[in-house]
Formats: structure tokens, C-alpha cells, sequence
């Protein structure tokens, strides 16, 4: 199936791979709170949309036989 050498690979770039995340994360953490500002509004606002047309579709499915 795999060789040990592939194991031990993909285990030490996941590891280092979550690292590189959470070292990005905090290094972006103190911008993102300046240029984000609001973004929850933009979030809300799409989730609103994808829910407003799930309800049309299946107001029209019960609406038409």
C-alpha cells in the first residue's frame, strides 16, 4: 500500500502544513481586523439570498404539479 518513507512524509507535511496555517493566521490576525470590517454583512446578506431562492424552488414545487 504505502512505503514507510511516504508515511513519514505526508505525516511531516501535515505537520508543517498546520503549521504554516496558524503562523499565517496570527501574522494576518491584527490586518484582518482592519480590512474586514463588516464582512459579516456581506456573509449574512449571500446566506440570505441561497435561502430566499431554496424557499422560491419549493414554493414552486408545491405551487405546480
Amino acid at each position: 500500500m504505502f512505503s514507510k518513507g511516504q508515511i513519514v512524509f505526508a505525516f511531516i507535511f501535515f505537520v508543517m502544513f498546520i503549521i504554516g496555517i496558524i503562523w499565517a493566521y496570527r501574522k494576518d490576525k491584527i490586518h484582518n481586523k482592519i480590512m474586514f470590517k463588516g464582512s459579516y454583512k456581506v456573509l449574512l446578506f449571500a446566506l440570505f439570498i441561497f435561502f430566499a431562492l431554496y424557499g422560491l424552488v419549493k414554493l414552486k414545487h408545491f405551487l405546480v404539479p
